[in-house]
Order: C-alpha cells, then structure tokens, then sequence
C-alpha cells in the first residue's frame, strides 16, 4: 500500500498574505527536505498534486452564507460587515486576496487525501496544508477559514465509516470537537494547552459530549512548561485505550507541532524526538491514517517534525544529518534537537496538571466506553 504526500505549488504561490506566521514558507521546506532526503523516489511513496474542493463540498459543513462571503471578500467586493463572519485587518484572520482560491485547495487536497484511503489507493495519506481545526460553519477562527478536517470526516462518515481522531496541536480543536459532538460514529480526542493558558480558552475534560456523542468528545487540557515526558505519559494514558477500544475504520490525525520549545506562541516544552514518538504512536495503532498538517509557527521546527512525521509514516528513519543540497540553501544542519530547556518548578508543576487531569478524564470518559478509569 503507498503513502501519499500531497503538495504543489499552488498552495505556496497562492498565498499573498503579507503575515507570514501561518504563511506558505513552512509547505515549501518540508517538501524541499523530504525531496532532498529522496522520499518521493522511494518505493510506495507518492507525491500528489492539490485539487480544488467545490462548493458542494464546502457546504457540507458551512453555511451557504458564509462560504458565498469568503468568496466575495478574497475577490474584494463588498461582503457586508466582514466581523460578522470574523474577519478583520489585525487579528488572527486577515482578508486577503485569493484567500478563497486558496482555502479551497487546502480543503480539496484533505478531501483527496480522505478518498484515496477510503478508497485503498493508499495506506496512509499525509496533507500537511490541512488541519485548520478552529473554523466554524459560519465563521473564521484562529488563522482557519474552511475546516478541512470536519468537511474530510464528514465524507468519510457519509461513506459508513466510523472514524478516530487524535489532535496533538497545542491549540483546543474547538471546531472539530463542535462538528461531531452529538454523534458516536466520531471519537474526537484532544491533547492541548489548557485553556486557562492560550486560545481558544476551550477544551475543558468536561466538554464530553452530548446525546448519543456523549463520551465520544474527549479532551485532555495540559499546563505551560508540559515535556516530551509529562506528555508522553499522558498520552498512553488516555489515546490507545480509547482507540483500540472504538476500533475506527479510519485514523485521522492533526498534528500540528507548536508544542515544541521553540515555538513563538505557546509555552510547551516538547523537543523533535518528543513529536517523533507521538507519531510513532499513533502509526502503532496500525489503522488506515489520514494526516493533517496544523499548527507550528517556528518555520525550522514545522520542517523538521512533518519531515519526521512523513518518515515514520512510510517506515523510514531519515538520517540526522541534513542533506547538502538543502543545507546549503537552507542553512539547517540537524534533523532531531535533543532535551529542551527545563524551567525547574514549573515542570513539576505541569506533571501534576498533566496527573489531574488524566484522572478526570479516565474518570469521566472511560466507564462510558467500558474501560477501568
């Protein structure tokens, strides 16, 4: 079975927003480095062009409104009152031309991404443009205009598909968890930063759900300062007995990589080999696997760890040092860091968030599946 990379050069030379923090810059490396590492001449692995997703599509998830404003507003006609729909010159979600044509293909190559594996043309199918978990059906959020993710499982739903969704984004999936929380067809599982801390200030352990969705919302909130270790431990504590216990038909993940130490806008701890074993983990399920891209506004960072992730996606470790021809242009040199700074009491802190919190939802959650808390 391959494993399918989607990418071109439209999704990079579409985007004219000025803001580059959600920019193109982090698609383009991670393509350049798995080229150099040769991943695409490799048996199995195939590189496959984006496609546009049609209305249709859209409003399978949208609201007609909203979809008909994006479109206006990226071809800069007068779409009403733009903070209706939350859009606005200094926030998160900026108009900008061609936004629609853009969002589109992201959108698209997710849905592309969705069919090949439900289809069997692939195992496994990684579209690191995807992941924007935060829109709304009639609205933008947190640099997200078309939720590629709930539009993609929606299909994958409408197919009789039941599915498993694990987010590792630093960021609560507030718009995922809102599109499939009445419904057990769908088990949403996020891991993020608690919303005391960081947007969208959602994502609490008791967000579980609602009617027959009861039990199958699931959020594991993590404190400032959380490391490869703290989170690693939470995560086998609450994501595999889950998994294996729904048995999806498919895996769909966001692995956004804002969670390293690195990153400008959030105040995790995690290092590249942290990432690489939330990965590994999730390829262990050995579940048919539809990645999305996500968060990551440290554009070295997002390269390395997508480069990792497609690694271990197609059974390949890549060396660590960085090939030539890509560190000549690029200046990067090391594939993996190693432990992050540690930040004394404030870890021991996180580790006690981290325990209260896997308690709770081991307490709450699991008995509805029939599992010990």
């Amino acid at each position: 079975m391959k494993t399918a990379f989607l990418y071109g050069e439209d999704l990079i030379r579409r985007d004219s927003r000025a803001d580059e923090i959600f920019g193109p810059t982090r698609l383009e490396y991670t393509y350049e480095l798995l080229k150099s590492y040769g991943a695409f001449k490799m048996p199995g692995s195939v590189l496959e062009p984006p496609r546009e997703a049609g209305e249709t599509d859209l409003v399978s998830f949208h609201t007609a409104d909203y979809v008909a404003a994006v479109r206006k507003l990226s071809n800069g006609q007068e779409a009403g009152n733009p903070l209706r729909f939350n859009f606005s010159e200094t926030g998160d979600n900026p108009v900008y031309p061609g936004m629609y044509e853009l969002s589109t293909l992201v959108v698209g190559s997710s849905l592309h991404a969705a069919e090949m594996v439900a289809g069997g043309e692939a195992s496994t199918a990684f579209n690191s443009s995807g992941g924007l978990h935060h829109a709304a059906p009639d609205h933008a959020s947190g640099f997200c205009i078309f939720n590629d993710v709930a539009i993609s499982i929606k299909f994958l739903v409408s197919r009789g598909l039941r599915i498993g969704y694990v987010d590792v984004d630093a960021h609560h999936a507030d718009g995922v968890q809102n599109a499939f929380y009445d419904t057990d067809r769908v088990l949403t599982i996020s891991l993020h930063g608690s919303g005391r801390y960081l947007f969208p200030g959602t994502g609490e352990v008791e967000e579980a759900g609602t009617g027959a969705g009861r039990g199958y919302s699931v959020n594991l909130p993590l404190a400032p300062y959380t490391d490869d270790a703290i989170y690693l431990w939470a995560f086998d504590r609450v994501v595999p007995p889950l998994i294996n216990r729904f048995a999806p038909d498919i895996l769909v993940t966001q692995l956004g990589c804002d969670t390293h130490y690195l990153d400008p806008l959030t105040q995790f701890r995690l290092t590249t080999r942290g990432y690489e074993e939330i990965v590994r983990k999730l390829k262990s399920l050995e579940l048919r696997w539809v990645a999305f891209g996500g968060g990551g506004y440290e554009p070295s960072v997002v390269t390395r760890c997508w480069t990792l992730a497609y690694g271990i996606m197609m059974g390949v470790d890549w060396p660590d040092d960085i090939p030539a021809d890509f560190r000549e242009v690029y200046g990067l040199r090391t594939l993996r860091d190693g432990e992050s700074r540690r930040e004394g009491g404030t870890v021991e802190r996180a580790r006690r968030f981290a325990e209260e919190k896997v308690s709770a939802v081991r307490k709450l959650i699991f008995p509805l599946h029939g599992l010990e808390p």
